[in-house]
């Protein structure tokens, strides 16, 4: 093995090493990557924001199926980025993670990101393993970042005007308020609300695996 060959594989394996890797993303990476090939479009240069990426499972999934979309993955969790970064490596169309608050204003993160620029946001996972104030940061950035008829991606459990089903995610949401009384199943009334306060409109509802939900939410066009 040439000094080439050898460096290459000493940086793959220490990519490797640092790549987190979550049972549930693995299963439901596919599910998701199905509904968003119904929504993001085949023209070029558009932009995805993914808000809370986690272990970076997603976004290297997500991205090689969309080579017309930038994606910008980010976590509040400095030690996430070395994963979402290893998992992402060699992917053209997938920026260095950043780190980002999103309970804070979009112009403290980057100069890169200016307002109704977004093509999509996508968040999973984080609504309800999260205070209600990240929800609400999530929607008010989203309204101020989406382009007019942007669409926001949001995937987890929910409760229905007030009626949680079935008894699993019930138990769940029961676990989460045990770990931290701020977390908890979130009610898609409230949500609604909150979004339409932004600007932002639930378009469409789809049942997913593990009695999950994909909603997609749309930014007003005027």
């Amino acid at each position: 093995m040439n000094v080439i060959h050898c460096a290459a594989s000493h940086r793959t394996s220490a990519m490797a090493s640092k790549k987190m890797i979550y049972p549930a993303a693995d299963r439901n990476k596919e599910p998701i990557l199905s509904v968003l090939q119904r929504y993001i479009r085949r023209v070029p240069d558009q932009s995805l924001l993914e808000i809370s990426s986690g272990s970076g499972q997603h976004v290297a999934h997500f991205a090689p199926h969309f080579p017309q979309v930038t994606f910008y993955p980010s976590e509040i969790e400095n030690h996430l980025l070395e994963s979402i970064a290893a998992h992402t490596y060699g992917l053209m169309n997938v920026a260095q993670p950043m780190l980002i608050d999103i309970t804070t204003d979009y112009r403290t993160w980057s100069a890169r990101f200016k307002e109704n620029s977004l093509d999509y946001i996508y968040n999973a996972n984080m609504i309800h393993i999260s205070p209600f104030k990240c929800t609400e940061g999530l929607f008010r950035n989203a309204g101020q970042l989406l382009k007019n008829n942007g669409i926001l991606f949001t995937y987890g459990p929910y409760a229905i005007n007030g009626v949680l089903t079935p008894e699993s995610n019930v138990r769940f949401d029961q676990n989460l308020k045990s770990q931290n009384p701020e977390w908890g199943v979130r009610d898609l009334e409230d949500i609604k609300k909150l979004a339409l306060n932004n600007g932002i409109q639930l378009k469409q509802m789809i049942d997913m695996p593990a009695n999950n939900k994909t909603l997609i939410w749309q930014k007003v066009g005027y």
